[in-house]
């Protein structure tokens, strides 16, 4: 580490936060220089980890808010964010538009999604406060947006591992099979009868078991691909129960 001025102070930087930091600076322990004005939180942002990243933080065992002040040489520990996420009320999520198909897999498993192609940076923020639903995002710079009410940033680049990584957070209650995949409504048996007119002549002829969203009207069978989505189900449910 580079020598520390008198004016200056020491983070140190959990392993799953330094992720976060540019690669020449990923290492456990930081240099900040104190000013007597800037916060904590605004030196941990600085580094590049989200605020929504980061769980306690301690100088010399002592629990600090990020609006704590710095003091020359002072040192603060940095841990992650505690995983379950404690949360007010069950979670509902809000994804930006890079994570659709986790959105489409969340719903699948029954979680509350809410989720839009075409929504821009402000409208998610708004849309999160006003639904209180957590924004879920790879996007740094929408995380440290200072309206948002709270935020995640989803670890992983395939949507696996993402799905994984947001039930391991938030563990959110599991409901397969209950909520639409292209809209997030709730679904509800139908018989054949009522959405028969809806349906293709081979689809009638194999199936007789449907359901129907109660908001957009799609309509849902044990078809073609039925075989993968229950892959996916079953392995959030051996997860689940395994925790």
């Amino acid at each position: 580490m580079d020598s520390v001025t008198e004016r200056d102070a020491r983070l140190r930087i959990a392993a799953e936060l330094r992720m976060f930091l540019p690669v020449i600076r990923r290492r456990e322990w930081q240099r900040v220089t104190t000013d007597g004005t800037s916060t904590l939180g605004h030196h941990v942002e600085s580094l590049g980890i989200p605020l929504t990243e980061a769980g306690p933080m301690l100088s010399d065992g002592r629990g600090v808010a990020p609006s704590h002040l710095l003091a020359p040489g002072e040192t603060v520990e940095v841990h992650p964010m505690p995983r379950p996420q404690p949360l007010p009320a069950e979670p509902r999520f809000l994804l930006d538009v890079h994570l659709g198909t986790l959105a489409r897999r969340l719903r699948l498993l029954g979680v509350d999604t809410a989720y839009h192609n075409d929504m821009d940076d402000p409208a998610l923020v708004v849309q999160a406060n006003e639904e209180r639903r957590v924004l879920l995002t790879q996007d740094r710079g929408l995380l440290r947006r200072r309206a948002l009410w709270l935020g995640a940033y989803v670890r992983g680049s395939r949507p696996a591992d993402q799905l994984r990584d947001v039930l391991e957070r938030f563990e959110p209650p599991l409901a397969p099979w209950t909520r639409c995949t292209a809209c997030n409504g709730v679904l509800v048996p139908a018989t054949k009868e009522e959405v028969g007119p809806l349906l293709e002549a081979g689809t009638r002829r194999s199936y007789d078991a449907y359901a129907r969203c109660g908001d957009c009207g799609q309509v849902y069978w044990q078809g073609a691909h039925s075989d993968t989505l229950e892959e996916i189900v079953q392995s959030a449910r051996i997860w689940a129960n395994s925790r």
